[in-house]
Order: structure tokens, then C-alpha cells, then sequence
């Protein structure tokens, strides 16, 4: 039979290896928890000495892959779970890494669960994986162990990751059915001008007639498509390109943040989501016990708008000086009334972290609406504008057939 090494964490919190016979590495941790041991690692003793090492490529690989966040919301809530049916930490972290044993996440678990054996916070652990665990999971897991309330802090981290996946989930369903006519109708079109149209040119201009003018605008466009299309294509791609990486500078992402707000119909609803996701956030941290300029400047980072942060320094510094959060939020020209009113309120009743959770599920709830509403309107829009260029299309080629017709008559 098979031998396995294994890690453990004893009864004094330490790591111990040793040995164990079974079957296959699954066999050797069912072994191990029916005796009631901590395992953290199982692997076969003709291994290398080092058990990562034969493992390290494919975890890391693993490790590459884009993160779920809708598994990194749901393992919040199964560890708040845990904890609070009285499962200590490591065991809880390793079951964890246990259900997502195959997945990015798991491995990710699997190494905090180490860190955390080995004498570290769960927020130290958490932080050396930024791709997995925001500021903002960090920090409010921070001033969850401070405070002695981990599992509280988990259950409404928990809800904010959900509700931000749901409201995502939402605003792409609403939008897939548009982005899908506009991939489509605009493929059909541009094949059609540079594939189909330039052989039914050919045939007109041998005849020597005069052709209508919707058919030679028609030849115009297919011919300039044909001639040119890799040239636009290579501009496309290199204008989306330089685009991209100025946009992830310090200057350009503001500017373009700047530039959403000001988008006709779709700025209002780009400042709604913004807001929305300060305040949750800021109203979470807070009601974690978090400090009112930590939450401040974690929360104007996950708006997800550097236009909103810029603003947002004013009303930091003016917490920082002991002032409020209102009267600033109104100075600085961005909140609309309802917000820094809604807050005022909230900071004379001494309740401000429900104000700005109520702001967030109004303006989740606007956003939603909003976009359904516009989709609404898209999608009706798009149907007769594609059917509208390809009747064009249509036109222009049956009409010098028309003629001819005619003529030959």
C-alpha cells in the first residue's frame, strides 16, 4: 500500500508531519479526519522532499486564472458559517480549501490557511492576495478581528459582494440582447460590402450604364471597404490599444472617467453606480468599526471613479479637520441633494451608516430600472436601423437590375 506524508496542526496550534497508509491521497485525508486531525497538507512520501515543488507549476497556473466573484462572495459567507458554529479558524480555512480543492480560490484558501497556522492575522494572509481579496475585504476582515466580531464583519461583507455580482449580472442581462444585435447586424453589413457587394459591382460597371446614385454610393463605400478594410482594422485595433493603456494612467483614467460622466444617458447612470458603491462601502466599513478616514479612502477607491475620488479627497479632509460628512458631500458638487440630506439626517440621528446603506439600495435600485429602461429603448431602435442599411443595400443593387429590365422591355 501506498505511503503518504502528511502535515498537520496539533493541539498547540503547531505544524507537524508524519506518515500514513492508504490508497490514494483522497483515502489518506478521509483517514485523517476521521481522526479527528487538522490536516494542511497530504502528499506522496516518493516525492521530492520539497511537497510544493512538484505541485508549484500547476498551482501556479491555476493561480493565473481569472478569480470568480461570485466564489469569492460565497466563500465569505461559508466561512462566517464556520466560525460562527463554533469551528476555530484553520479548520474552517482548510475546509475551505477542501470544497474549492480544484478551483483558483481553493489554492488561494489553502495558502492563507498556512499563513494563518503559521501565527499570521487572516488579514495578513488575505493581503498578500490582491487579485483574490480587495482594500476593502482586507480591511473590513481587519476590523473584524479587531473587534472581535470576524464572523459578523464576513456575513455583511458577504451581502455587499453579492449584491454588487447580482446588480453586475442584472446590468449585463439587460444590455447582452443590444451588444448582440450590434455584433451581429454590424458583422452582416461589413461582409456584406466587402464580400458580396464588390462582385455584383463588377457586373454593373461592365455594362457602361449610368447607375442610380444609391448604387454607385453603394460601390463607392464596398469599394473603399474592400481596398482598405485591413488598413481600419489595423487602426482599430491599434487606437483601441494605445487607448487602453492610456486610459490606465493616472491622467488618462480621469479624464475618462470625466468623459463617462458627461455621456448623454448613460453618464447619469455611470454616477448612480458610483455613488451607489461608495456609499455601500463606506456604510459597511463603518458599521464594522472600521475608522471613519480608513473607510473614506477605501470607499472612494471601490467607487470605481477616479472623478468621484478627486472630489472625494475634499470631503476626506474635512472629516480629518472634524468636520461631518454632509455638508463637505454637499460642497464638493457631485452627490445630488438626496444623498448629502439623506446622510445629514443619518448623522443627527446618530445613524449614518444605515443612511448611506439605504442610499446604496435606492440607487442599486435606480440603476437597475434605468438600465432595463434603456434597454427597452435600444433594443426597438437597433432592429429598424440594421433593417434600415441592409434594405439600403438591397436597394441599391436591385435597382440598375430594375432598369434593365425596363429598358430591355
Amino acid at each position: 500500500m501506498p505511503v503518504f506524508e502528511y502535515t498537520m496542526v496539533n493541539d498547540a496550534g503547531r505544524q507537524q508531519r508524519s506518515v500514513i497508509d492508504a490508497e490514494s491521497a483522497a483515502d489518506a485525508r478521509r483517514k485523517l479526519r476521521a481522526a479527528g486531525a487538522r490536516v494542511l497538507h497530504v502528499f506522496d512520501e516518493r516525492s521530492p522532499s520539497d511537497p510544493g515543488a512538484a505541485v508549484r507549476p500547476a498551482s501556479e497556473g491555476m493561480m493565473r486564472r481569472r478569480l470568480n466573484a461570485r466564489e469569492i462572495a460565497a466563500a465569505a459567507r461559508q466561512l462566517a458559517t464556520l466560525l460562527r458554529g463554533g469551528m476555530a479558524l484553520v479548520p474552517a480555512l482548510s475546509a475551505l480549501h477542501e470544497q474549492l480543492e480544484h478551483r483558483p480560490l481553493g489554492l488561494v484558501f489553502g495558502r492563507v490557511r498556512d499563513r494563518v497556522s503559521q501565527g499570521a492575522t487572516l488579514a495578513v494572509a488575505l493581503r498578500e492576495h490582491p487579485r483574490a481579496f480587495s482594500d476593502l475585504y482586507v480591511n473590513l476582515v481587519a476590523a473584524g478581528e479587531a473587534a472581535g466580531a470576524l464572523e459578523t464583519v464576513l456575513l455583511r461583507l458577504a451581502g455587499l459582494l453579492e449584491k454588487r455580482v447580482l446588480l453586475a449580472n442584472k446590468l449585463r442581462a439587460a444590455l447582452a440582447y443590444p451588444l448582440f444585435l450590434a455584433v451581429i447586424g454590424g458583422g452582416v453589413i461589413v461582409f456584406l460590402l466587402s464580400f458580396v457587394v464588390p462582385g455584383i459591382s463588377k457586373l454593373f460597371l461592365e455594362m457602361n450604364r449610368t447607375l442610380p446614385l444609391p448604387t454607385r454610393a453603394l460601390i463607392a463605400v464596398s469599394g473603399f471597404l474592400a481596398s482598405w478594410l485591413w488598413l481600419l482594422a489595423v487602426v482599430g485595433i491599434a487606437t483601441c490599444l494605445g487607448l487602453r493603456a492610456w486610459f490606465r494612467t493616472a491622467q488618462g483614467g480621469l479624464q475618462w472617467d470625466r468623459a463617462k460622466l458627461r455621456l448623454p444617458l448613460f453618464g447619469g447612470i455611470v454616477l448612480r453606480v458610483s455613488i451607489a458603491r461608495f456609499a455601500r462601502t463606506l456604510g459597511v466599513l463603518l458599521s464594522s468599526g472600521a475608522p471613519v478616514l480608513d473607510a473614506l479612502d477605501i470607499a472612494k477607491r471601490v467607487a470605481g471613479n477616479a472623478a468621484l475620488a478627486n472630489a472625494l479627497d475634499g470631503v476626506q479632509e474635512a472629516v480629518r479637520h472634524g468636520g461631518g460628512l454632509a455638508e463637505p458631500m454637499r460642497r464638493c458638487g457631485v452627490f445630488p441633494p438626496v444623498v448629502y440630506h439623506m446622510v445629514a439626517v443619518g448623522e443627527s440621528s446618530g445613524t449614518v451608516e444605515d443612511a448611506l446603506l439605504n442610499v446604496a439600495d435606492a440607487y442599486d435600485a435606480d440603476v437597475e430600472a434605468s438600465v432595463a429602461a434603456l434597454a427597452s429603448v435600444i433594443e426597438p431602435l437597433m432592429i429598424p436601423i440594421m433593417g434600415g442599411i441592409v434594405g439600403f443595400i438591397v436597394l441599391a443593387v436591385l435597382l440598375p437590375i430594375f432598369e434593365i429590365n425596363q429598358a430591355i422591355r
